[in-house]
C-alpha cells in the first residue's frame, strides 16, 4: 500500500507518461492502487496520487452506478473520445482529504484504455461512473480539483488548501 500525494505536492500536476506495455510491474502498481483506493475508502486513484508517473487510475464505483461495468475498472492510458450532456455534483479528492466542491462534468462520456491483460477497450459511462473517470483522467493529465473551483470555492476552502500545502512543505 502506497501513501497518498496531497495537495502542494508537485507529483499531482506531472503529466503521465503512457504505459508502453503491460507487464508485472504495472499489474504490481494496479494492485498498490487499488489496494490503496480501497483503504483510504475512496471510488478512484490516479497513478499521480501516489507519486509514480504511469498513466494508469482505478477506479471502484457503487454497482447500482457502475452502468453494466464490471468493477474495479483499471483504466491504463485512457483517453476521453466523446463527452456528451452536463452535470453538476459534489467532488472530493484522496488528495484534498475533507474538502468538497460542486464541479461540472460532463454526463455521458466514451473512453478508450488498456486492460490489465494489454487489451484495448472501450467504456461508455454516464452519471457517477462518468464523473470519476473524468476526474481520474484529469488527474493523469495534472489538472486538480482545485482547478475545478471557482473563486467563490476557493475562498471558502482557503484555510484548508493552506494547511495542506504546509503539510506538504513540513513533510508531514
Amino acid at each position: 500500500m502506497s501513501t497518498i500525494v496531497k495537495y502542494g505536492c508537485e507529483a499531482l500536476r506531472v503529466k503521465a507518461k503512457p504505459v508502453t506495455a503491460v507487464d508485472a510491474s504495472v499489474r504490481r502498481l494496479v494492485s498498490d492502487m487499488l489496494a490503496t483506493m480501497y483503504a483510504e475508502n475512496g471510488v478512484g486513484l490516479a497513478a499521480e496520487q501516489i507519486g509514480r508517473t504511469e498513466a494508469v487510475c482505478v477506479i471502484d464505483v457503487p454497482i447500482e452506478h457502475a452502468c453494466g461495468v464490471k468493477m474495479p475498472l483499471v483504466m491504463i492510458n485512457p483517453d476521453i473520445i466523446e463527452m456528451e450532456g452536463q452535470q453538476t455534483g459534489q467532488e472530493g479528492c484522496l488528495s484534498f482529504p475533507e474538502i468538497y466542491v460542486n464541479v461540472k462534468r460532463a454526463e455521458r462520456i466514451r473512453a478508450t484504455y488498456m486492460d490489465v491483460d494489454g487489451n484495448p477497450q472501450t467504456v461508455e459511462a454516464k452519471g457517477l461512473l462518468s464523473r470519476a473517470v473524468q476526474h481520474e483522467h484529469d488527474h493523469l493529465n495534472g489538472v486538480l480539483l482545485v482547478d475545478h473551483m471557482s473563486p467563490v470555492q476557493k475562498v471558502a476552502n482557503a484555510g484548508k488548501l493552506k494547511r495542506l500545502k504546509r503539510g506538504v512543505q513540513r513533510g508531514d
